[in-house]
């Protein structure tokens, strides 16, 4: 009991007030890679991570060695490792993410496996136009959050100090990685119910390389904006899937229609150019 109202009022605590958060360094066996490490972020806000097997073979299903993937809204990078074991040293994962927070984590990540995997951290939003945005939490501690335009946005009352930067990724890609975008086979985004705005920002790489995308269908949006994801993606000649988890096990539902975005409060699915 008195370890239960201790961590109640560490949660109540980190929900009101701003503080950075150390990690704590776990170590997880992968079949065919040893041992993992991965720093799990001792926010008492966040669950703790773990890395399996099976979250790789989820990503092997899209991913060869030697492939090029980009991670948008890599939080503290419990996606952005199993993409990148997929991969290899060979291969290549960009992650992105905007908050200041998670990004420390990200980037500590991105460097602890140096002999399996090939990560770039960047600590940016992608969007459409090259511009900045305020960054809004529901948590002092800012475990997760958004951008707007606003000061005041449906992500919390709880903002950052400064404006983050957004980058158009296909501008970003063509300035940095024009040489390497044809390895280009997947994008994860995930971005508090901002991914249609990220999928409707990058027609020229979903036309020209079809990689493969994940996305999340956020909680809060209405039916109007779940059809005008779907539609984005199918205007690109992709089909898409439900997915139950990360996982190479995970139950999948062929989405074959927009009122099928309506079945599932939040949820994830996966996108196919066919």
């Amino acid at each position: 009991m008195l370890k239960y109202i201790i961590h109640s009022l560490r949660r109540k605590k980190a929900r009101r007030h701003t503080k950075k958060y150390p990690t704590t360094v776990d170590t997880f066996a992968i079949s065919g890679y040893g041992n993992v490490l991965f720093a799990n972020w001792e926010n008492p806000l966040v669950q703790r991570k773990v890395i399996s097997s099976r979250n790789v073979n989820f990503f092997k299903k899209f991913l060869r060695e030697g492939d090029l993937a980009i991670d948008i809204g890599g939080n503290i990078g419990h996606m952005t490792i199993p993409m990148a074991l997929a991969v290899g040293r060979a291969g290549k994962i960009l992650s992105f993410d905007p908050n200041p927070f998670v990004f420390e984590i990200l980037q500590q990540n991105a460097g602890l496996n140096p002999q399996l995997t090939n990560i770039e951290t960047f600590n940016f939003a992608i969007t459409e136009k090259e511009e900045e945005f305020y960054y809004n939490s529901s948590e002092a501690s800012f475990n997760n959050g958004g951008i707007s335009k606003d000061a005041e946005s449906r992500h919390g009352r709880f903002a950052l100090d400064q404006k983050i930067q957004g980058i158009n990724l296909e501008n970003f890609m063509r300035r940095n990685y024009n040489n390497s975008i044809d390895k280009l086979k997947l994008i994860k985004i995930d971005t508090e119910g901002y991914d249609k705005e990220i999928i409707r920002s990058i027609p020229g790489i979903l036309d020209k390389y079809h990689p493969v995308v994940i996305t999340e269908c956020f909680k809060k949006n209405d039916a109007v904006q779940r059809y005008e994801q779907f539609d984005l993606l199918a205007g690109h000649g992709y089909s898409m899937y439900y997915f139950s988890d990360f996982d190479e096990n995970a139950e999948i539902i062929p989405i074959v229609k927009k009122e099928d975005m309506m079945r599932w409060k939040h949820f994830d699915l996966y996108a196919i150019h066919e």
